[in-house]
């Protein structure tokens, strides 16, 4: 590397180990090389933030580059531009001495220009014979063409985080307006639910979000969101099973009222086929339907579950249900973990443990897990709800007193 690559800053501005390296890269271009410098300026001005730099920082190294005379920066070319201050202030839109200067400072240490000072700290070129350069002071471009892939990349990594911010607040956009029609929605047809408190956790997401937020604050705001769209979701679907279940029974029920009694041949299948037994079932034990008990027996058990019912009050099966759906988000039960206790169990049962579940909540470590394995239980004929009731009853000071 030869010597006279590196050169010291005139007067009292210092020297740093820095522009050392600096000088040093720009020495070692490789032969041949060239780019287009307004190219490398859009980079720049792309990168502008990485960089460290401002507009009007952008608008001096525009003067600088429009008094280099040809299109590319080439390694073998004159690299060095020597305006005076008076010039480059015409160029850059009249900018003040004082401006111009500390935007010239920000070039330096940003390494897209580099100081080649005279010993006087004029600007000047010193000619041959011919005419020809042989030696200038003033800024050196070699910067510009040394790091002209590194600023291209930088602006290329710009332009990708841009995107995805544009992307992230789009979506944070459009999953914000799918909660708030959707809560609104079930506010105005009756949807059994706590939707006010829904809509306390939607108020509250909002209001983190800063007035110029960042792409972090967006995609954990959206993640939230997303979670609670999805619980939205979930809590409507299982309300509209509960309802097409319903429907069926009623159905049912009707069908059976309006059958043909008459044969009493036909109240005696004479096949497990013709008793609606499913092939999987053929040689298992048939288990015993789950009991619902009364409704007021399990809200005296369970008495923390009307804080979750409609209005805060729970006066049916209807309420239970739609609170357990609410307690099931709650306590972390998985909407698939739920549907299968409300197929094994019934909607009522199901609901009726989830209640007890939450009075017994801080001994419960996995709820999810807990509910799984109840419901695993109930489909082996193997659990009750009873000794579970009975024993929060108790617990409450609602147990049989014994005589005597």
């Amino acid at each position: 590397m030869p010597t006279g690559s590196v050169t010291t800053p005139f007067g009292r501005r210092p020297m740093s180990l820095a522009l050392v390296r600096r000088q040093r890269a720009a020495a070692d271009i490789k032969a041949g090389k060239t780019a287009d410098k307004w190219k490398i300026k859009r980079d720049a001005s792309a990168a502008m933030d990485l960089l460290g730099l401002q507009s009007n920082s952008l608008a001096v190294l525009d003067a600088l580059l429009s008094f280099y005379p040809e299109n590319d920066l080439r390694q073998d070319g004159q690299l060095v531009v020597y305006p005076s201050n008076m010039l480059l202030s015409l160029r850059a839109n009249g900018m003040a001495g004082s401006t111009l200067r500390r935007h010239l400072a920000l070039l330096v240490d940003a390494g897209l220009i580099v100081r080649r000072d005279s010993a006087n700290g004029k600007r000047y070129a010193r000619k041959d014979g011919a005419g020809e350069v042989e030696s200038a002071f003033g800024f050196d471009l070699s910067p510009l063409l040394d790091r002209a892939e590194e600023l291209a990349a930088m602006a290329q990594q710009v332009a990708a985080e841009r995107a995805a911010f544009r992307k992230a607040k789009e979506s944070l956009t459009i999953c914000r307006r799918d909660v708030r029609k959707l809560i609104s929605a079930a506010m105005e047809e009756g949807a059994a639910g706590d939707w006010l408190k829904v809509e306390g956790t939607y108020i509250a997401l909002i209001s983190r979000l800063p007035r110029i937020p960042s792409i972090d604050d967006i995609s954990n705001i959206l993640d939230e969101m997303q979670l609670l769209k999805d619980e939205i979701l979930n809590q409507l679907e299982i309300q509209q099973e509960f309802r097409n279940n319903s429907t069926n029974d009623a159905h049912g029920e009707r069908h059976i009222q309006n059958s043909n009694t008459d044969k009493p041949n036909e109240l005696e299948p004479r096949s497990e086929k013709e008793q609606g037994v499913r092939p999987s079932e053929i040689g298992r034990p048939m288990r015993e339907p789950l009991k619902a008990f009364p409704i007021g027996m399990v809200l005296k058990a369970c008495p923390q579950i009307t804080d979750y019912g409609p209005g805060g009050a729970v006066t049916s099966w209807r309420d239970l249900m739609s609170a357990a759906v609410v307690v099931r988000s709650m306590l972390g039960i998985s909407p698939s973990a739920y549907q299968d206790a409300c197929d094994i169990m019934g909607p009522e049962n199901a609901a009726a443990a989830v209640a007890c579940m939450l009075e017994r909540a801080n001994f419960i470590n996995s709820s999810g897990g807990y509910l799984r394995d109840l419901t695993r239980r109930s489909e082996r004929g193997e659990f009750s709800l009873g000794p579970m009731v009975m024993a929060l009853l108790k617990a409450n000071g609602h147990g049989e007193r014994k005589a005597g």
